[in-house]
């Protein structure tokens, strides 16, 4: 004759199962929002936020700044704009010059 298990044991079981499954579903959805984060990036890295042209790297002084192809614009990554404004005037006019027809 089988042995059934108490409401305790099927409430413990039941509870390792949704565990489990709980667990599963956040795996699925790390690996989507992965998925969907190289995918984005892979559309819009070095892309011009205004135009959607490609952007061009220009190294200054060891400094990289990022130009678009299309419409010029010139774009700072994080931190940048903060060494741009520690360099003495005359560095900055040179700076700007870089980008002026």
């Amino acid at each position: 004759m089988p042995v059934r298990p108490t409401e305790a044991e099927q409430e413990y079981f039941a509870r390792l199962e949704f565990e489990r499954r709980k667990r599963a579903d956040e795996e699925r959805q790390q690996a989507l929002a992965q998925a969907e984060r190289a995918r984005l990036r892979e559309l819009h890295y070095m892309k011009c936020p205004k135009c959607g042209m490609d952007l061009a790297e220009i190294d200054y002084r060891g400094l990289k700044i990022d130009k678009c192809t299309g419409c010029e614009g010139v774009w700072l990554d994080p931190g940048e704009l903060e060494s741009v404004s520690a360099m003495d005037k005359p560095a900055l006019d040179r700076l700007f010059s870089v980008f002026r027809r």
